[in-house]
């Protein structure tokens, strides 16, 4: 039962195909660009289609679009985005990979740069400032590292027993890593609890990581918003499960999907902005004139069904607190 209305809903269009599309005469490209698989992301991306329609384009019939997935593998970045660049596309869409971001504005100077990320882009050197980005990119961010800091206290205020707080992070994502990393050991230290750093970048790291976590008797475990653990969802929830350690989750489908607790902006509000913004630069708006922009509400979600499960009860002033609860 939900307490407040969520932010937008989804559009019809829910399948892309993943081979490069024909160019037809007279129609702009958008290359849209991610570190994730279509089937991760494919929700979100809705969202930046219902934000190109917004400014009137529609893909297939005046816009083309062409699509590079890195499937989880960031090290296949750069090269995506220097095909979209000899491509010569209208404009780069970069959606929730701020290396694919990082990828893009290493590849071109001149073909216009939108994305859709977590990290504060004027910390990783994406824009001058929010207000004025400069150069040529825009987009917006939810800037999910500073929610990882509020996750562990979330996480603490729900397990106060917990002396020792795990917490999931990719150190492929460099920029993110290191931000997640300060922010979460200075937060331990106000907390006055444990933390232990748990790493995966490929698939085959993810149970390793729940196996340092029992061996280290960590009480409770956040994951991070990066895209990666998004591709990882199921089998993070599972592992959870199977080990009984409360974990909280960085968007709203992981609770729907059997995870403890969320506590997240919309990915699909983040896409939409970044639709819109690509439609109006394709109208002939500079990105350097689009300010960065940031989704402003933040859900908190509970599944009670799970709480249930783990013997926990929420204490009142979070379910005073939550959006959402998943019965």
């Amino acid at each position: 039962m939900r307490r407040r209305d969520f932010i937008g809903g989804l559009g019809a269009a829910t399948t892309w195909p993943l081979a490069v599309r024909a160019q037809q005469p007279g129609v702009p490209v958008v290359g849209v660009l991610s570190g994730a698989s279509l089937e991760q992301v494919r929700n979100q991306v809705t969202g930046f289609f219902q934000g190109l329609e917004k400014t009137g384009y529609i893909e297939g019939r005046n816009v083309a679009v062409e699509y590079r997935w890195a499937n989880g593998d960031y090290a296949q970045l750069p090269a995506l985005a220097a095909d979209l660049v000899r491509r010569q596309v209208s404009v780069i869409a970069v959606l929730g990979s701020t290396p694919g971001a990082l990828a893009a504005q290493a590849a071109t100077q001149r073909i216009p740069i939108v994305y859709a990320i977590g990290t504060d882009p004027v910390q990783v050197g994406l824009a001058a400032s929010l207000a004025r980005p400069g150069g040529n990119l825009t987009g917006a961010t939810n800037i999910v590292v500073e929610l990882l800091a509020k996750c562990l206290s979330v996480m603490h205020e729900l397990v106060p027993a917990a002396s020792t707080i795990a917490v999931l992070l990719n150190p492929a994502n460099v920029p993110q890593f290191e931000t997640e990393r300060r922010d979460v050991e200075s937060a331990s230290r106000a907390l006055g609890v444990n933390i232990v750093m748990l790493q995966a970048s490929l698939p085959t790291d993810v149970e390793p990581a729940f196996a340092r976590l029992v061996q280290q008797r960590a009480g409770a475990l956040v994951v991070s918003g990066e895209t990666f653990f998004s591709t990882q969802s199921d089998r993070i929830i599972a592992l959870a499960a199977r080990h009984a350690v409360p974990t909280m989750y960085p968007y709203r489908e992981h609770a729907l999907a059997g995870g403890l607790v969320s506590y997240a902006t919309d990915p699909v509000d983040l896409f939409r902005i970044a639709g819109t913004y690509a439609g109006r630069i394709l109208m002939g708006e500079k990105p350097a004139d689009l300010p960065v922009q940031q989704p402003v509400k933040i859900e908190l979600v509970i599944n009670l069904k799970t709480a249930k499960a783990l013997g926990l009860t929420f204490p009142l002033t979070l379910l005073g607190r939550a959006d959402e609860f998943i019965e």
